[in-house]
Formats: C-alpha cells, sequence, structure tokens
C-alpha cells in the first residue's frame, strides 16, 4: 500500500504527472510478476515446486492489488484503512511473499525494481535504504546462486537498478512534497479570499451604518428635535390661553413633520444623497436660515439667523452641495436647541481654490478640547463627528473656534479644484 493519490479534482500538473507515475508503477509490478511466471514456466522446475510458484504468485498478485484498491479508496472518499498507518504491514507482507518466490526461483529477481520505489515511498529515509540495500543482497545472491559462482553482471545490474531507484525515488518524493505544499498553499489561499470578502463585507456594512447615521443625525434626528421643541411651545401656548399662537406653532409641527416624512420616504427609496429639490443650494441655506428662524421664534426666545454669499458662485459636484447643506443644517440645529444664541450667521464663500461653509452664533460658547472624541450615551454628540466624517471624505478641512461667553465659530473648507472632478469624490461614479 503506496502513499494516497493525489486527488484529480482541480489537481495541478504535478498532481497529475504524481499520478501517471503511480499507475505506472503498478502496470511495472503486474507486467514483471507475469514475466517471472512465464518465464518460471518454461523451465525445467519440477510440478510441485512450479505449484507453489503460481500459488504464492497469485497471493502477492492479490495482497499488491488488495492494497492499492485499499489506498485508491482511502484517497477518493476517505474511508477504509489510513495508508499512512498500515502501508509498512502491507510492504512487509508483500516484501516476504517474494522472497519465497524469489528462492523458489531466481525468475521473481524482476520484481525487485518495483519494490525498490515502494520501499523508498512508504518508509522513512533509513529504514528505506535498508530495505532497498536487502532488495539488492537478495537479488545478488539468487542471481549467484543461479550461475554457481559470482559474476559482475549478477552484482553490477542490481546495484546500478537500486541505485536507479533511489535517484528517481528521490525526485519522485521531492515532486511529491511540492505538490503537497501547492495543495496546502492554493487551500490557504481560498481560506484568506474568503476572510479578505468577509471582511470587506463587514468593512462595507460598517461605512454604510456610517454613512445613514450621518444622514439620519443631520435630518430626521434634527427634524424630530425640532418637533419635539415645538409641540412643548405650542402646549405652551395653550396653557397660556393663547390658541392663535399654538396653532401657529402646530402647523409648523406639521411642515417640520412632513419634510421629515419626505426624507425618510427618500430614504426607503434609494438611500443616497438627497438632491437639492427645492434650488440651487445658496437658495436651500437661504431657506434653511429663514426656517431656523420661524422655529425659534414659535419656540422659547428668538433666534436672528442671517445668510450671505462671498465671492463669484460656480457650479458644485451634488457631493459638495449635499456636504455644505448637511453641515449647515446640523450646525443651526446646534445653534437653536444648546447655543442659546440670539444672532447666527451663515456665509458661503466661494474663491479661485476652494469653497468655504462658515457658520457663526453669539451664544454661551464652550470649550472645543472638551468637546466628545465619541457619541455619548445617550446618543449625542454625534454632530461634529459625522460632519467630521463627511469632510475628510472630500478631503476638506475642519475648524472650530469657541470660548465660554464668546460665541462660536465654525468653518469648512473644501477644495474646489476637486469639486468638478467626479473621480476624486468617494462614492461619486456608483
Amino acid at each position: 500500500m503506496s502513499a494516497a493519490y493525489p486527488r484529480t479534482d482541480g489537481a495541478s500538473p504535478g498532481d497529475v504527472v504524481l499520478r501517471a507515475l503511480r499507475i505506472a508503477l503498478h502496470t511495472a509490478f503486474a507486467g514483471l510478476l507475469l514475466l517471472a511466471v512465464i518465464q518460471m514456466g518454461m523451465t525445467a522446475q519440477a510440478w510441485p515446486v512450479r505449484a507453489c510458484a503460481y500459488a504464492g504468485s497469485a497471493l502477492l498478485a492479490a495482497v499488491y492489488v488488495a492494497g492499492t484498491v485499499i489506498e485508491s479508496r482511502h484517497a477518493s472518499t476517505g474511508r477504509g484503512p489510513d495508508p499512512r498507518r498500515y502501508g509498512a504491514a502491507w510492504l512487509a507482507v508483500v516484501t516476504v511473499l517474494w522472497l519465497c518466490l524469489l528462492v523458489i526461483s531466481p525468475e521473481f529477481s524482476w520484481l525487485a525494481f518495483p519494490l525498490f520505489f515502494l520501499d523508498l515511498q512508504l518508509l522513512r529515509t533509513v529504514p528505506a535504504l535498508a530495505a532497498v540495500l536487502v532488495t539488492t543482497a537478495a537479488v545478488i545472491l539468487a542471481q549467484w546462486a543461479r550461475s554457481g559462482q559470482p559474476s559482475a553482471a549478477a552484482f553490477l545490474g542490481p546495484v546500478i537498478g537500486a541505485l536507479f531507484a533511489v535517484v528517481m525515488g528521490s525526485a519522485y518524493s521531492s515532486l511529491h512534497r511540492e505538490s503537497v505544499n501547492q495543495r496546502l498553499a492554493l487551500a490557504e489561499l481560498h481560506r484568506t479570499r474568503g476572510e479578505l470578502a468577509a471582511s470587506q463585507h463587514y468593512a462595507g456594512v460598517l461605512t454604510e451604518r456610517e454613512r445613514l447615521a450621518r444622514e439620519i443625525h443631520d435630518t430626521l434626528a434634527q427634524g424630530l428635535s425640532s418637533i419635539v421643541l415645538l409641540s412643548r411651545a405650542a402646549g405652551s401656548a395653550l396653557d397660556a390661553g393663547d390658541p392663535a399662537l399654538a396653532k401657529e406653532r402646530i402647523g409648523l409641527v406639521q411642515s417640520t413633520a412632513a419634510e421629515n416624512l419626505a426624507e425618510a420616504r427618500r430614504f426607503v427609496r434609494g438611500l443616497a444623497a438627497a438632491p437639492l429639490e427645492r434650488g440651487s443650494l445658496d437658495t436651500r441655506l437661504a431657506a434653511l436660515c429663514s426656517d431656523t428662524a420661524r422655529r425659534a421664534a414659535a419656540g422659547v426666545g428668538s433666534l436672528r439667523c442671517m445668510f450671505r454669499v462671498d465671492g463669484t458662485p460656480v457650479p458644485l459636484h451634488p457631493a459638495y452641495e449635499a456636504t455644505l447643506l448637511r453641515a449647515a443644517q446640523s450646525l443651526l440645529a446646534n445653534i437653536e436647541a444648546h447655543a442659546g444664541a440670539s444672532n447666527a450667521v451663515v456665509t458661503l464663500e466661494y474663491s479661485p481654490d476652494s469653497v468655504a461653509l462658515d457658520v457663526f452664533d453669539d451664544g454661551g460658547g464652550f470649550d472645543p478640547e472638551a468637546l466628545p472624541t465619541g457619541p455619548r450615551a445617550d446618543g449625542s454628540g454625534f454632530g461634529l463627528l459625522s460632519l467630521r466624517e463627511r469632510i475628510a471624505d472630500l478631503h476638506g478641512s475642519l475648524s472650530v473656534e469657541s470660548a465660554p461667553g464668546e460665541g462660536t465659530v465654525v468653518a469648512l473648507r473644501l477644495p474646489l479644484d476637486a469639486a468638478t472632478d467626479s473621480a476624486a469624490i468617494p462614492g461619486a461614479n456608483a
């Protein structure tokens, strides 16, 4: 029983060569055994001796075929005895049967050559070489016994055959090891590819989750926050006995809810960045300031919000326009909810190499060094973080200038040369 056959499913050229060599080895063993039986039958041996040789040959053939069949079945299905565990025992039985036949007739010396290869395949290096030496010595003795005296031909023939078998066996072993290493490397490559595909999928899921989180925070979450504030203001108006003011504030709640419902439906339809459906970026930013001031006037206190444009407007990529609009929405919502400001100014500035958005308020301010590095446990603190990620995706910059009691200025700048280059904008060609 020799080493396992290389599998042929997706087999490499080396596997095909190894299988061809194994088939050639088994064919040679069968042919040489048949030749020895025929030559032995042509000798003048007595019938009982020939009968023993025929019976021994049949037994040897049966043992050899059984071993190769078990090996092939185990290699293809994984069932049956493991050739690596019982191969040496099988080889010992084959060798003993051959030695018995060699004692009966020197004609069976032919089988020594395939036995050399079996020894080299199934045994470790030292035992294999020892087995080759013993087999060579047995053939030499059998040939000397036939001729009745030592001869150079009877000695050199087996020795040269043994040396050739050792060289070929070494080459076969190297080829087999290379084939095994290639299969292991291929299996590792498939495993690594699977892990890489899974990690890329997971990274894509995280990226999309972060993008949706930014969109939801800058639209739906801010809108719902405004609805909560306006509904409280409407309730306060009713408590104060002013139904007209309450009705006005409820109208603002309805309009804000309608806008958020439209945003939610857009997410369900396409999950894409919001187009500027109500006009140009300048128009949307002006409308945003007006809506912010109107909501603030309907709530507690008042906020005057102004918008202005500096420089000559130029066409921007939709990704730039969406980012600038979302930034203004998020920053004005923060001013409305947290700053306690009386005035806010949104400035859109065009220059030859960049476009900038500055949002100023005269509110209570804060310490920029105390900003959280991640969302808080209640989910707040995400606005500036998501805005930084948006700006970083477009290779822009963001700065925050503030101090307690001195108001706040948030300035973001995007490179204008990339604004018309879709290849430079992530997702532009999606």
